[in-house]
């Protein structure tokens, strides 16, 4: 298990005066233990473990980066982006956008109004309808922060030709049933732990593991 001194270690090691070569600046990743053994190229299931780890890790780094310097979550975020694009929503229409359950999302929004960055509207032609917008303060930050991990992951693979795209969708899928979690009901959301977190753990930083 990875410890906080782990992450804190320098990666220069037995380098004197804190001059790092070339190729070592090229070659080190961060954030992580100073010096993880090298994985054997022979070993693809150690291989895959890894890419697992570190697809997991870059999720944790990005959700904690979001909390930090914008006070919101990965979901959030996406759900500010999806009003901005779409204009006000009503919560079911912005569910369907976000592939999240009405449900989740009338916690997001619960959250997000109380940080001020999102307004409940009767709809002007239908009273019934409540309509979600951004409030002033929900555009600035939604101009501040940056693309959601998930959208930028989407674009890049949606440049990839059609059969690695299926290729990639298919390994992706065989892991999961190796991992008997395909009975695991799940969001096509990039986030670690629970979509609608509770007021007080929030915005706890994201524990480094």
């Amino acid at each position: 298990m990875t410890t906080s001194s782990d992450n804190q270690a320098e990666s220069t090691g037995s380098i004197k005066g804190g001059d790092v070569p070339e190729a070592g600046r090229e070659k080190k990743i961060l954030p992580g233990p100073a010096e993880t053994p090298a994985v054997p190229s022979e070993s693809y299931e150690l291989r895959i473990l890894q890419s697992l780890r570190r697809i997991i890790r870059a999720v944790e780094i990005h959700s904690k980066k979001l909390s930090q310097n914008h006070k919101v979550t990965g979901p959030q975020l996406g759900c500010l982006l999806a009003i901005k694009e779409g204009g006000p929503l009503t919560t079911t229409r912005l569910a369907q956008t976000i592939y999240l359950s009405p449900s989740t999302v009338v916690g997001i929004i619960d959250r997000l109004e109380e940080k001020g960055l999102l307004s409940r509207q009767r709809n002007s032609k239908d009273r019934r309808q409540v309509l979600v917008g951004l409030t002033s303060e929900g555009e600035r930050l939604v101009e501040r922060a940056p693309s959601s991990l998930q959208d930028t992951l989407a674009e890049a693979l949606k440049s990839l030709p059609e059969l690695e795209q299926v290729s990639i969708t298919l390994a992706l899928e065989k892991v999961v049933d190796l991992m008997e979690a395909d009975r695991i009901e799940a969001s096509p959301v990039l986030e670690t732990g629970p979509i609608v977190q509770a007021n007080s753990d929030e915005l706890k930083p994201t524990p480094n593991s």
